[in-house]
């Protein structure tokens, strides 16, 4: 009898043992399968959360067909502790084996909630904005003026977040005193401006933020892109410019930069300064007018008179000769690029044709016509 009774459980032991590595093999295929998940989701992982949370959440929205094994291929793979907080943009068709990586390397959030602070030539804005998974595009819930009065809630709200994430983005054309007021206003940062960076040296561009981040070292970090810039764009410069240095070269892209939006036509635009500065003819540039009443501190808000075009100033290029002494803006790598690569023109004038950009003459007559046609525009404009 004893001897029966050890071979059924050595029978059973062996079925129990085949049906263990069955279950183990068949949940090992279900963890590194393709999973369910049909359109893509947000997950959020809160700080002090753990496997078990996160693989409720996952069952929930149909990322994963079994918590259990989720949680269990985790453990097996010695990365429970490893769990990160933060939100993660988890596709369609991912694996769980691909899922438990993603949460466990960390990093930067993939979707989520990001507030851009955007510094523009006429006004700085802050913008809340959220991942759409589905598409994977970020939808606007709130903008406002960082330094107004009226901040939406939900700004305070994502802002008590730890996974938020902070960008500022900075126009191309904007004035060195307008980013500093603008990072001035920024909440997420901390710590005292005391310098105003010189004008032209800051990058335009879109930098990522960490809350706390001091303002000081964010304007050592754009001037370091913009001197890079410089130095390369100075190094592709075109023989013969009249240019003698690439102080001179930022000058005049600066210029560039507030003469046109349009970027397919900034080399032209670039080509009239270097003739006219080639054949000893005033830069006669609305702009650079407009930075010696301004200095740099805001926006004009209206048409230039006819005296300050004839005020002067050290920037006044309708009176004084060749570039004026300093920037009058940022100009972006675009601009420093037109103006040491001019197109090969005979352009000495250009006016605005009425479709954003310019109409370009080599001789006066010309010229006259295309400010003709443009004054009948701006008069139409008046009167519509």
């Amino acid at each position: 009898m004893w001897r029966g009774l050890a071979s059924n459980m050595l029978t059973f032991l062996i079925v129990g043992l085949f049906l263990l590595v069955g279950f183990i093999l068949w949940g090992q295929s279900q963890y590194t399968a393709q999973g369910p998940l049909e359109q893509a989701i947000c997950l959020r992982v809160e700080r002090g959360s753990n496997m078990g949370a996160v693989s409720r959440d996952l069952e929930r929205q149909g990322a994963v067909s079994n918590g259990t094994i989720f949680r269990l291929g985790a453990d097996y793979a010695d990365k429970s502790a490893l769990l990160k907080a933060g939100s993660y943009l988890v596709r369609p068709g991912v694996s769980m084996e691909q899922i438990v990586e993603q949460v466990t390397r960390g990093g930067a959030s993939t979707c989520g909630t990001e507030i851009v602070y955007r510094v523009g030539v006429t006004r700085t804005e802050a913008q809340v904005r959220e991942l759409d998974p589905a598409n994977n595009q970020f939808v606007e819930v709130a903008a406002f003026d960082p330094a107004g009065e009226d901040i939406p809630a939900i700004y305070t709200e994502k802002r008590a977040e730890a996974d938020t994430r902070y960008r500022i983005a900075l126009a191309e054309g904007v004035t060195s005193w307008q980013v500093v007021e603008a990072v001035k206003a920024m909440d997420v940062l901390s710590g005292d401006v005391t310098d105003l960076p010189a004008e032209g040296m800051l990058a335009p561009d879109s930098y990522e933020l960490v809350d706390g981040a001091d303002r000081s070292a964010l304007l050592a970090r754009m001037q370091e892109v913009q001197t890079l810039r410089i130095a390369a764009a100075w190094e592709s410069r075109q023989d013969g410019l009249p240019l003698n240095s690439p102080e001179e070269m930022l000058i005049l892209a600066s210029i560039i930069e507030k003469e046109t939006g349009v970027s397919e036509e900034r080399r032209q635009v670039a080509s009239v300064f270097i003739n006219r500065l080639n054949q000893g003819m005033k830069l006669q540039t609305d702009p650079t007018v407009i930075y010696g009443i301004t200095q740099g501190q805001g926006i004009l808000g209206r048409g230039l008179r006819q005296s300050e075009l004839r005020r002067q100033t050290p920037w006044n290029t309708y009176v004084i000769n060749g570039l004026p002494p300093t920037p009058i803006a940022n100009p972006g790598m675009a601009s420093l690029e037109a103006a040491v690569a001019p197109a090969n023109t005979d352009y000495v004038f250009f006016v605005a044709d009425g479709t954003g950009g310019h109409a370009f003459a080599t001789t006066l007559e010309e010229h006259n016509r295309n400010v003709a046609k443009w004054r009948e525009i701006e008069a139409d404009r008046a009167n519509n």
